[in-house]
């Protein structure tokens, strides 16, 4: 399923754009889960990092889509943004945000069907890294990209995505060997943590963006803070 989010203050325009959207989706056979969001603060305010892809306006009147997707790339350097505007000549401006591209209101379909078309070219050819996951359930495909944490569990693993929780059968140290490239490192001998959704540090605790926390164990502190420090640079 593709997730898109629409974020404009102009409900009849939203309204326009869904069913621009839902059009397309049907043409091309694919699903689709949109998200509307009426004002940058809502966005901002519980951002969900399963969003594919986010038309964002430029103009909105609480607070600017520009200040938005600065604040967005802080969290998510993946998610794909498309501009729109009532004025061409706020176009530049969005492109230093590494925005897709930037759509002119009012939007006609088959205008956004060709926009549609290239970024779903792009977005299906990049390579998303996968976990296949087997337990008494069935056989699950979990993105590496939407994986928030992995915790021991009843003699068992339980992997915490941003959708579900999956019971895993493997060894801890296992899955840390597989996922070090990706940024996953052990802050306890019971969590491996994605360092993408590492919010902030408090004492001995990880705050994760969802809201979640995590505990640090002592002998596994220094090593964590040095990863995260890698993985920030001087953000810390």
């Amino acid at each position: 399923m593709i997730h898109i989010a629409i974020c404009d203050d102009e409900p009849g325009f939203v309204a326009e754009l869904q069913e621009l959207v839902h059009q397309y989706a049907r043409e091309k056979k694919i699903e689709i889960k949109i998200s509307v969001y009426f004002d940058g603060e809502k966005l901002l305010e519980k951002y969900d990092t399963t969003i594919d892809l986010i038309f964002l306006d430029i103009k909105l009147k609480e607070l600017d889509g520009l200040h938005v997707a600065e604040n967005i790339r802080q969290m998510d350097e993946q998610v794909d943004i498309i501009f729109i505007s009532t004025y061409a000549k706020y176009g530049i401006e969005g492109y230093q945000y590494h925005a897709v591209n930037f759509l002119l209101k009012p939007i006609k379909y088959v205008r956004l069907k060709s926009e549609l078309s290239q970024w779903l070219e792009k977005y299906q050819k990049n390579d998303s890294p996968f976990l296949v996951i087997t337990n008494k359930t069935g056989t699950s495909k979990v993105l590496v990209r939407n994986l928030k944490y992995i915790e021991t569990f009843q003699r068992k693993l339980l992997l915490h995505t941003d959708e579900e929780e999956i019971v895993c059968y493997k060894k801890m140290k296992e899955l840390e060997e597989e996922l070090s490239q990706y940024g996953f490192v052990r802050c306890h001998s019971a969590f491996l943590v994605n360092l993408f959704y590492v919010k902030r540090i408090e004492k001995m605790d990880i705050i994760l963006l969802t809201g979640e926390r995590l505990t640090i164990s002592q002998p596994k502190r220094k090593e964590f803070m040095e990863r995260l420090a890698d993985y920030w640079g001087d953000m810390l």
